[in-house]
């Protein structure tokens, strides 16, 4: 295990994704609100170096954000 202890693995979590034009990107400002293809009951997706590893759900505990993770994905070799 200590061989890997030390392996540095990028951890990413979705809430949900939408596509839009450029320019609707760049007329964006403060408070503006993007819809995505997500409702509050999916599971968000986790990556582990941009690839789906498992889905979880959102965790709010004394105003601390987390995920707690619902269902491991099997890994591809």
């Amino acid at each position: 295990m200590s061989v890997v202890a030390g392996i540095e693995v990028d951890i990413k979590v979705e809430l949900g994704a939408t596509m839009m034009p450029i320019h609707h990107v760049l007329r964006l400002g403060r408070g503006a609100v993007i819809e995505l293809d997500a409702t509050e009951d999916d599971p968000m997706k986790v990556y582990g170096n941009n690839k789906q590893i498992a889905e979880g759900e959102i965790r709010i505990d004394d105003g601390r954000l987390s995920i707690e993770i619902t269902k491991k994905l099997p890994l591809e070799t």
